[in-house]
């Protein structure tokens, strides 16, 4: 067998050396056997080898043609089959571990497999261990981790297949351990394009982090022996800048689905910066429903929140999550910031964004937040419309009095959006404010069967109509033949005809005019505030500031409880297509009415226009503010209202108030007062019993 050796580098010398240096090393290396457990068979064969290379080098003339040799390209040296393994051990101890690893592997292969038991097998076995050891070393010291970690696998599955030597094989199992975090940090710190080590890292990552209970560490591992939770928090943080934004999504998902909170706090942090980074504002909103179910003990996440809603455009929703901060601090310094609110939160989320989420991914490389270019952008612009449009067909919630409500429509959003929109928090808005609760599901079911009555009413009119045509058909039939028409002359029977649809058509006429007038009459009467000149019809504006001079707008800011007040009544609205007018007015009447009985004014007799679940809402939260002591003056004056949407039995109408609530004790002290300019509400209205009524709203859009 050649072995790359050569005499120097077998007994340790340069080549430049002297005889006596020669000497001085032999007699070191005798000296210095290798205790590691070697037969006494092959350590003798090295003693002799070592003596036959200090000879060759000491006498002259044999030096001299040696060195010939080496000059003329000679390399490496024969050794005899039963001083192979002698020529490994030499080879290891002259610095060479992975050249003697790689030839000891390959003389326990077959076909060159020693004999069972044999001297020679054990010999081989023991030195593959040590030198995949020291190779490993050596390539630590090298910073190939991942190339050491290779030679300690492979020293540990030709120890497991030979069956021998089991505590240097805990040995090496212990150092692999070991070396899994550098090893991972080698694969991962590699070139993008190296895809197969890079998918390998990442592997190893999951499988690290995993068995030892997730980025907490909460269960017995193996490797905390070896990397403390600490010692794993500076690992990780060396390791996330070479990952990129996606991978770390990947990562932190599947660890939080294992239970893991900081990985999900951790996916919040990387679908943001995703979202912002590459302009993909539904990351956004699936980083908010990642927040919003995490459990973080002392974590404030009303500000995050608030970040969000930032970047989405919804100010006020912003500003009501910082206002709900728990941090003092925090509120402290937005309620003294010199400027507006809104530039405090600017500031803020800019900073937030620079500092905690942009940071420590591979392919991001943010180091200035720009916010107006954010909002510049078209697809956001797009994006925030098309989701604007979305809001106005998705039912509120509003959090008034801690009470959760359910939606009052189901509107099914896009593919990309199913899961990110249905789950909107409101912030906490004064009355009028929706506050839908159970017993008005027995007003969802009667909308449902007007809206079934419609559908079905045109076909029962029509078997109704042909039934009646069939039975007229008969009678005529009978009429003709009794007076024997039929019999006589075809002229006379033309005429007969005519005179019939003559008349007929005349009848027809008649009631239509007369059911014309009746509807008018009608109209006009559910108008009483207006003065009615019989010579002119109501006019809509006239209406309209009738309504602006009623007395509700009037209100004094304490009132005297004994003084009566006459709500304002309007009848039932029967008019199958209201007009715009007539819809501000029904709702002008309920708020008129409303602020009476809630600053104790008299009764809330108002059902002829308004659903009975919401009467029974308003009555309860007067109850609790006359268990409290206190009553309401609310003014709401409507400053815009636009139609939303009209079918046969619903309406939905959004309206802009001037609102103000003021809360006082019984005795006319005030306690509080809360002024909203401009408030938007949406109501809805639902067609029942022949006539519209106010069915819900909801405040805060």
């Amino acid at each position: 067998m050649e072995l790359p050796l050569d005499h120097f580098r077998l007994i340790g010398v340069s080549p430049s050396a002297t005889s006596e240096e020669i000497l001085r090393a032999f007699q070191l290396r005798l000296d210095k056997t290798p205790d590691e457990g070697f037969t006494y068979e092959v350590l003798t064969q090295r003693s002799e080898l070592l003596r036959l290379t200090a000879d060759l080098l000491t006498d002259p003339e044999s030096r001299r043609e040696y060195e010939n040799m080496l000059l003329n390209g000679k390399s490496g040296l024969e050794f005899s089959s039963n001083r192979e393994v002698a020529g490994l051990i030499l080879l290891w101890e002259s610095g060479s571990p992975k050249e003697a690893f790689k030839i000891t592997r390959k003389a326990l292969q077959p076909p060159q497999t020693p004999a069972l038991g044999s001297s020679r097998e054990a010999d081989l076995t023991l030195l593959a261990a040590l030198t995949a050891r020291d190779s490993a070393i050596l390539e630590q010291q090298l910073r190939s981790y991942s190339n050491a970690a290779d030679f300690l696998h492979e020293g540990i599955q030709l120890l497991q297949r030979m069956g021998k030597l089991g505590d240097i094989r805990k040995e090496l199992e212990e150092d692999l351990v070991a070396l899994l975090p550098y090893r991972i940090l080698d694969l991962l710190s590699r070139d993008l394009n190296d895809q197969e080590s890079h998918k390998k890292g990442l592997s190893m990552l999951e499988n690290l982090i995993i068995k030892r209970g997730g980025l907490e560490g909460n269960s017995k591992s193996e490797h905390k022996d070896y990397l403390n939770q600490q010692e794993f928090e500076v690992f990780f943080q060396q390791i996330k800048p070479f990952l990129t934004v996606q991978e770390q999504i990947d990562l932190f998902l599947e660890l939080q689905k294992r239970g893991s909170l900081e990985a999900g706090f951790l996916a919040f942090l990387s679908l943001t910066a995703n979202g912002f980074a590459r302009r993909k504002p539904e990351k956004l909103f699936e980083a908010r429903r990642i927040l919003k179910k995490l459990n973080l003990s002392g974590l404030d996440s009303m500000p995050l929140v608030g970040c969000l809603d930032l970047l989405l455009a919804d100010i006020d929703q912003a500003s009501a999550r910082f206002s709900s901060s728990s941090d003092e601090n925090l509120r402290d310094w937005l309620n003294n910031y010199p400027g507006n609110k809104l530039e405090a939160i600017c500031i803020f989320c800019k900073n937030w964004l620079e500092n905690d989420v942009l940071v420590g991914y591979r392919d991001i490389d943010l180091k200035d937040v720009d916010l107006d270019s954010w909002f510049e952008d078209r697809e956001i612009q797009e994006f925030i419309e098309k989701l604007e449009k979305k809001s106005n067909k998705t039912a509120i919630r509003s959090n008034l009095q801690s009470h959760q409500i359910k939606k009052e429509s189901s509107i099914k959003t896009t593919e990309d959006f199913n899961n990110n929109l249905g789950n909107i928090d409101e912030k906490r808005l004064p009355w009028p404010g929706g506050i839908k609760q159970d017993y008005q599901d027995d007003e969802v079911k009667e909308n449902e069967l007007n809206e079934e009555f419609f559908k079905k009413k045109p076909l029962k009119f029509y078997n109704f109509l042909i039934e009646k045509i069939a039975e007229l058909k008969f009678s005529f039939g009978e009429f003709l033949k009794d007076k024997e028409i039929i019999n006589r002359s075809p002229y006379l029977i033309y005429i007969y005809a005519f005179l019939i649809l003559f008349l007929f058509g005349i009848g027809i006429g008649f009631l239509r005019n007369n059911l014309k007038k009746s509807i008018q009459n009608e109209s006009v009467a559910e108008r009483p505030l207006i003065a009615i000149d019989k010579n002119q019809k109501p006019n809509k504006k006239d209406v309209i500031q009738e309504i602006k001079k009623s007395p509700s707008n009037k209100l004094k800011s304490i009132p005297d409880k004994s003084t009566k007040i006459t709500p304002i009544v309007l009848k039932e609205l029967n008019n199958a297509s209201p007009s715009i007018e007539e819809i501000k007015y029904l709702i002008e009447t309920w708020l008129s009415n409303k602020s009476n009985y809630m600053a104790g004014k008299g009764e809330l007799d108002i059902s002829k226009i308004v659903k009975g679940g919401l009467i029974k809402r308003t009555i309860e939260d007067r109850q609790k503010d006359i268990k409290k002591g206190v009553y309401q003056e609310i003014s709401s004056k409507m400053q815009e209202i636009v139609l939303k949407s009209q079918t046969s039995s619903r309406i939905v109408a959004v309206a802009e108030l001037n609102y103000r609530e003021k809360i006082f004790t019984n005795s006319g002290v005030l306690l509080n007062e809360i002024s909203i300019n401009p408030l938007k509400v949406k109501y809805i209205l639902g067609f029942s019993n022949k006539s519209w009524k106010l069915v819900d709203f909801v405040s805060g859009l």
